[in-house]
Parts: structure tokens; C-alpha cells; sequence
């Protein structure tokens, strides 16, 4: 089992730290949220959280992660960082390619790409991207950013994009894994088909275990089942060792680990110190029972 740290959209100021702290306390990665700006008016109901409204975002701190990432990456050695996630069909996927090979380049290969389909429209909206055909657009998008990874060149020609041949350098040693995210059918379905990994988003444990059967099914149904695949999990039962032992058997592959409630919609507040405190005892009484 590994373990990823999730800083929770702490204040811009404690990630260097907490990054280094992480990967001292044994933590195999680092996890990043991913929002572009909050809108005044949002009427898109949220699917994660109780009450379906944005109001959790307000005033809170989102960090680029293209840019945030490779800062604490130059100040550690081993942190594998992820996403988790990128709002994918909101991008250009040209640029999104230039970003990830320089960002594995620069990192070794310490980098996965959670990506996700947005639940607002106002995303789209600001961004420029049209709502419809999102998730088919996607499945182009992930396409091309991975025939851009081979340092050749390569064009591609679908119902939405049309890129004549180029290529990138520097390109990394190996493929970004990609990771899609999301609870519905159809994302269960893009990650058994085309994905390296799903990330959940949070929920029980039984819940989460009835995802990764449906998984395993789908990717018997398409055929990838042969291939590696990454689940990435946040449930309170990766916070003891016999529930980290039960989500293993489930197919966990990794336990996202944060220690604050961002659906609150309370500004955080603790020190770097307390955060490194919780980091050491979670250290202590779990990854150092695995």
C-alpha cells in the first residue's frame, strides 16, 4: 500500500514545507486539487458534498499545479505527485501535453495525471470549452497527449480536434499515467477502458469496494484487466492499519491521507507544525505497520 498526503488547499506559504515533511514521515506521494477561479453567480449543483453548492470554495487557496508541483518536486527526491484532479476538458490538449512531458522531465517521472470531467458548466463557460460532448472530447484529448509523449511525430484527426504532425522535446522515458476520477458510470467505464488508475472521490468503504468491483468487471469486458491499474482512495478506514488492510483487499493500491474536512468551508488555520505532528503520528501508527 502507498500513501499520499493531501495538504487540503492549505495556505499558498506551508507547501514547501509540508512537501519535505511528507517524504521524511514516509509518504509516498502528494496529492493536489485542481480549481481555476471561483464565479460569483454558480448555479451547477456539486455531486461530492451534502448540500450540492460551491460555497466550500469560497476564499479558499487553489495553487496551479503545473506550477506548484515542480517546486516541491526540486526540493525533494523521491514524492511522487498526482493530481487528483485536473478538469480535463476545460484545457487545451496540446498545451496539457507540453506540460506533463516537461513536468516529468524536470521531476524523473514523479508525476501522475488525475483527471476528471468538471460537474460545473460555469468551467466551461469561462474557459472558452463547449459543455456538450465533453466526455467524448476527453477521450480525444487523452489520446493525443499521449501519442505527443513518443518524441515523434504524430498528428491526429477526430470529431473534435484536428493536429497536424508535430512533435515535443524533451519528452520523459516513460508514459504519464493518466487516472481518471469520477463515480459515475461513464467515468468507471473511460478508466477500465483507457485509464492507468481511478481516483475516487471520497465515500465508505463499501461503497468504494462496490466501485472497484464494477472496475474489474469493465476492464474484464474491454480487456485490459492484464494491464497495471491504480486505485487511489480517500475513506476513513485508511486511518488504522486493520482498515488499510481491508482496502488492500479491496484493491486499494493507494490511501489519499489529508487531515482536514474541506467540504467544512472553514479557512485553515492550523500551523505547519500541527500538520507535521499529524503527519508523524500517522506515520508511526500506520505506514510503519505495513
Amino acid at each position: 500500500m502507498r500513501f499520499a498526503y493531501h495538504a487540503c488547499m492549505c495556505p499558498p506559504e506551508q507547501y514547501p514545507e509540508l512537501a519535505v515533511a511528507a517524504e521524511e514521515n514516509g509518504f509516498d506521494g502528494f496529492t493536489l486539487p485542481d480549481s481555476i477561479c471561483y464565479p460569483k453567480v454558480a448555479d451547477t449543483k456539486y455531486p461530492y458534498n451534502a448540500d450540492g453548492s460551491r460555497n466550500f470554495l469560497e476564499g479558499t487557496p487553489f495553487l496551479e499545479p503545473f506550477v506548484a508541483i515542480p517546486y516541491m518536486a526540486a526540493i525533494t527526491k523521491k514524492l511522487r505527485f498526482t493530481t487528483s484532479v485536473v478538469k480535463l476538458p476545460i484545457r487545451n490538449p496540446v498545451l496539457v501535453a507540453k506540460q506533463l512531458t516537461s513536468m516529468n522531465v524536470l521531476t524523473q517521472n514523479r508525476f501522475a495525471f488525475g483527471v476528471g470531467i468538471s460537474p460545473w458548466v460555469e468551467d466551461f463557460d469561462i474557459c472558452g470549452e463547449p459543455w456538450k460532448g465533453r466526455g467524448k472530447r476527453m477521450d480525444e484529448m487523452i489520446d493525443i497527449i499521449r501519442g505527443l509523449h513518443s518524441g515523434e511525430y504524430y498528428g491526429f484527426e477526430g470529431d473534435f480536434y484536428n493536429i497536424p504532425e508535430i512533435k515535443m522535446n524533451p519528452v520523459p522515458t516513460k508514459q504519464t499515467p493518466i487516472l481518471i476520477g469520477g463515480h459515475a458510470e461513464l467515468a468507471l467505464k473511460r478508466a477500465a477502458r483507457i485509464g492507468d488508475g481511478w481516483i475516487h472521490a471520497g465515500g465508505d468503504t463499501e461503497t468504494l469496494t462496490g466501485y472497484i468491483q464494477r472496475l474489474n468487471q469493465l476492464r474484464q469486458e474491454f480487456g485490459t484487466d492484464q494491464k497495471p491499474f491504480e486505485v487511489h482512495a480517500i475513506t476513513a478506514d485508511a486511518y488504522s492499519a486493520e482498515g488499510v488492510e481491508k482496502l488492500e483487499e479491496a484493491g486499494v493500491t493507494e490511501c489519499i491521507i489529508g487531515f482536514r474536512d474541506a467540504y467544512a468551508g472553514k479557512q485553515d488555520d492550523t500551523s505547519v507544525e500541527d500538520k507535521i505532528n499529524m503527519m508523524k503520528w500517522f506515520a508511526d501508527n500506520i505506514i510503519s505497520k505495513q
